[in-house]
């Protein structure tokens, strides 16, 4: 990855839909070249697809919160069948499989907190393998419309390249 790279990528996660010729007239490329970089980064897996971001609020699902489950046994199957059944609950945000005291930290955006009592004690607690579920909620979120800035990769010897 170089600076035209990583400059693609920033453009891109401001605003996936600009054509290729703004992309292009941004970072300083030819659009061909901003094409043929951009295809790249896709089909080497760094570019992954584009979303749309949306107003959890405007969607009737204000309220956000972490939880966190504890799952006995812990057992790569058990945990597994949990993040890919909580994976698929139309709640979830997100999945994250942990270190710690928790096994699984889920993000949830619901409509209330009424509904966010029932889905736990309803949908999450009354399961057998989870030992110990701790919800969180959520009064900020904010998230950054791009990735931190990368580092230049590191050479073999340790030192650090120029872009």
């Amino acid at each position: 990855m170089d600076a035209v790279d990583q400059a693609i990528l920033r453009r891109l996660q401001r605003d996936g839909r600009q054509t290729n010729r703004e992309l292009a007239d941004a970072v300083g490329v030819a659009p061909s070249t901003a094409l043929e970089r951009t295809r790249a980064l896709r089909s080497r897996g760094v570019i992954t697809g584009f979303h749309a971001a949306v107003d959890l609020e405007k969607l009737g699902r204000g309220v956000q919160a972490l939880i966190s489950i504890r799952i006995r046994p812990q057992s790569r199957e058990a945990i597994e069948s949990t993040r890919d059944h909580l994976a698929a609950l139309p709640e979830t945000l997100a999945v994250f499989v942990v270190t710690g005291n928790e096994d699984i930290l889920v993000h949830v955006a619901v409509p209330s907190t009424q509904y966010l009592r029932d889905f736990v004690l309803d949908r999450l607690a009354r399961r057998k393998e989870f030992v110990d579920v701790r919800t969180t909620v959520v009064y900020d979120h904010v998230q950054p419309r791009e990735q931190a800035e990368l580092p230049a990769p590191e050479r073999h010897d340790g030192r650090t390249r120029r872009a």
